[in-house]
């Protein structure tokens, strides 16, 4: 974009590894924010850097993954160590020129790495110290490691998910991480506005599970309130709405979506099955609950009279419906093109890599993106700014700290 990004002049740094941390601060980076990403160096030519660098099955050169790049575009990394006391020396130089410090390490080690506002106030009284842990810092379980797939299961999220009697199921993708890295960067971009008034910045939290609980929502309020716990339902239907579920058309799946009395209304006459809407089993949308079973199996003999595409041209922008794509299908569906979110991006060992847009559009536009760094490559810029001259960075990386 030609125009100023949101975020840009801002400096956040972010002590980040794996997925709902960098998630988060990618968001900042394609907003404008220079977002220095802190990574462990390689010891003896060895290790080093964020563990997503190494996650495979897929990568650009040695331990840069395209998993890499899915949460960390846009940023710079600098490798330090913030173990020794060069390592904190370096962090607190740069704290002072920068408006945040972000991290999801473990609840513990925050307060260890010297990463909290606490620790750092009297660099920067303005800078503001986002925490992203697995059960926050504040209680008995703040040492305990943890990930995504746990807070599903512990938030109920899996007894919830899948078809009535089977297994449980967690959801196909890690959404607690990237609904708690999207949460995390709201309390810091709050935190930071408020900083921006008054001068003073603080810590700002959030964990893996309180963000899983969170997004149980109306489920919850009807357990806590009434005592009404919602249980799995067939072809993955509206616990209340219906018909709002999945049906068979004849090439594969397709998800209907009468959330509304009008839109059963407008299904019929447009399916050509007026008689349904003068069927008394199916007259309100209480009658349809009760007889769910029985209208999913007329509306699939219906259906599967025809393929999808026959029913998405009929039904489109009358009644809310879609395809049950599979991943492939998802990804190379021609509308992603039409709105722009699929890009590319030029990486040291492969021009166009292939990468999703940000979801964000600024005067209708998406954001710019550019490839995730190479561990370490804005390590001598970033010291050189500080005013590190090339034997000092010499030095730092001859033991270990760069």
């Amino acid at each position: 974009m030609s125009v100023p990004l949101p975020l840009a002049g801002f400096r956040i740094i972010s002590a980040e590894q794996y997925g709902a941390g960098p998630y988060g601060t990618m968001h900042l980076a394609q907003l404008g924010a220079e977002v220095i990403k802190i990574e462990p160096p390689r010891k003896d030519g060895k290790g080093g850097g964020d563990t997503a660098r190494a996650v495979g099955p897929h990568f650009l050169r040695k331990d840069e993954s395209l998993y890499f790049q899915s949460f960390n575009l846009n940023k710079k990394s600098l490798t330090l160590d913030l173990r020794t006391d060069e390592g904190q020396q370096v962090l607190r130089e740069l704290v002072a020129t920068s408006h945040a410090v972000a991290n999801n390490m473990r609840g513990d080690l925050p307060s260890k790495l010297g990463l909290t506002y606490g620790a750092l106030k009297d660099v920067n009284p303005a800078v503001i110290c986002a925490h992203l842990s697995a059960y926050g810092r504040d209680n008995e379980r703040a040492k305990w490691p943890g990930y995504d797939y746990l807070m599903q299961a512990e938030a109920g999220y899996c007894a919830m998910t899948g078809e009535p009697g089977g297994e449980p199921q967690r959801m196909g993708l890690s959404m607690v991480d990237f609904m708690t890295g999207t949460i995390f960067t709201i309390g810091l971009l709050a935190a930071l506005v408020d900083a921006q008034r008054t001068g003073k910045g603080r810590d700002v939290d959030t964990d893996l599970l309180s963000a899983a609980v969170h997004q149980t929502s109306y489920p919850a309020l009807w357990y806590m309130n009434e005592g009404d716990e919602t249980a799995r339902t067939p072809r993955s239907a509206h616990p209340t709405a219906t018909p709002s579920q999945m049906f068979r058309a004849a090439d594969g799946w397709m998800f209907v979506m009468c959330q509304l009395p009008k839109f059963w209304d407008i299904l019929v006459d447009r399916i050509g099955r007026d008689d349904l809407r003068d069927d008394p089993r199916f007259a309100s949308n209480g009658d349809r609950l009760s007889q769910r079973e029985e209208l999913t199996r007329i509306l699939d003999d219906e259906f599967s009279k025809q393929p999808m595409a026959h029913w998405q041209k009929l039904l489109a922008g009358f009644v809310p419906v879609a395809p049950v794509y599979e991943l492939a299908d998802a990804l190379d569906n021609p509308w992603l093109k039409t709105i722009g979110m699929r890009d590319s991006v030029d990486h040291p060992d492969r021009e166009n890599v292939q990468i999703l847009a940000s979801p964000i559009k600024l005067d209708g536009k998406r954001l710019p993106n550019r490839a995730a760094p190479l561990l370490g490559a804005d390590s001598d810029a970033i010291l050189t700014d500080l005013g590190y001259d090339e034997d000092a960075i010499a030095k730092l990386r001859a033991g270990g700290i760069v």
